[in-house]
């Protein structure tokens, strides 16, 4: 599951139909969800998109990181996702997530004035 958590008011490229429209464009075969109050992105200490997260069947979160070392102005390196699809795979064959987790880079996310959390401070 995707969710876009951005200031619609302020960033209306970020509207959940505008969600909508990148998933059907970019072929997404999960939910993409937009939480309007910015609480969801709060309760993860969320700090920009993509911010991955990765819980096992008891929900405990087990990978907090990057897709993979992709960042702007890399252009050589190619996407392929090996951070989080390794610690998915792991998942899945019962054997402990890397501990050494490097953390997403992106766009930081646009909160509404006044709601930014106190997790920055």
């Amino acid at each position: 599951m995707a969710i876009g958590a951005n200031d619609v008011e302020t960033y209306p490229g970020d509207s959940l139909e505008n969600l909508r429209k990148q998933a059907q464009e970019m072929g997404f075969n999960f939910p993409y969800l937009h939480d309007e109050t910015q609480e969801v992105a709060k309760a993860y200490t969320a700090a920009c998109t993509p911010d991955f997260f990765l819980f096992n069947e008891d929900r405990k979160l087990i990978y907090r990181g990057q897709l993979d070392d992709v960042r702007p102005g890399k252009v050589w390196v190619k996407v392929t996702g090996c951070d989080l699809r390794n610690a998915i795979d792991a998942v899945l064959s019962d054997r402990p997530v890397v501990k050494d987790q490097k953390p997403s880079a992106g766009c930081n996310i646009k909160w509404k004035v006044g709601n930014e959390p106190d997790y920055f401070n």
